[in-house]
């Protein structure tokens, strides 16, 4: 006989779902709908670009490691 408690009941006795519901993800974005750009010819073949967005000025660089660094 087995005499563990049963880990889906409480003490009162109610037998109760492990399950959480959970808000369903969104869909991910098609990699197709959002444009591709090389980030080596956003900065010339060189290392840095500046990029503009609603009047504020990025800059992108690229790393030595190959690494992408956006900054304010």
């Amino acid at each position: 006989m087995n005499m563990r408690p049963d880990p889906l009941r409480l003490r009162d006795g109610v037998a109760r779902s492990m399950s959480v519901a959970r808000p369903a993800a969104p869909a991910p974005m098609p990699v197709a709908a959002a444009p591709l750009h090389d980030a080596r010819v956003l900065t010339q073949g060189g290392v840095q670009a500046r990029i503009a967005l609603d009047g504020q000025v990025y800059a992108l660089r690229i790393t030595r490691a190959g690494k992408l660094i956006l900054t304010k």
